[in-house]
């Protein structure tokens, strides 16, 4: 699990909104957090109560910053992967296909020539 320290997530309690009337415009039951350091926000307002609201908001800010976590150790694989796939040898295969082609193309400049003048 990811290592969250608590000084670098800002906590605010605030009033909801939706339906409820009354009740959900007297309390301030919804939890807001901020991660600083990467500027990810969750709100949450699934209960009625503050506490399990707050698990609810550390548990979703865990979640996000790990799948953020994930998703960038994966782009830098696949960045080392692509490196490596471009600088192995090519097979006898390949070779042969490239070089056939470099060929054709020779020819088919070599047709183009030069325009001669005529006097």
């Amino acid at each position: 699990m990811l290592g969250l320290i608590a000084g670098d997530v800002e906590e605010k309690f605030v009033r909801g909104s939706g339906p409820g009337g009354q009740k959900i415009n007297k309390t301030s039951s919804t939890v807001w957090l901020r991660h600083r350091p990467t500027g990810v926000e969750v709100r949450v307002q699934r209960e009625r109560s503050q506490a399990v609201n707050r698990e609810l908001a550390w548990l979703e800010l865990c979640e996000k910053l790990e799948g953020a976590l994930r998703q960038a150790e994966a782009g830098r694989r696949s960045a080392v992967e692509l490196v490596r796939r471009r600088k192995r040898q090519k097979s006898r295969g390949q070779k042969k296909r490239m070089v056939q082609g470099k060929r054709h193309r020779r020819v088919a400049k070599d047709l183009r020539g030069r325009v001669e003048e005529e006097s």
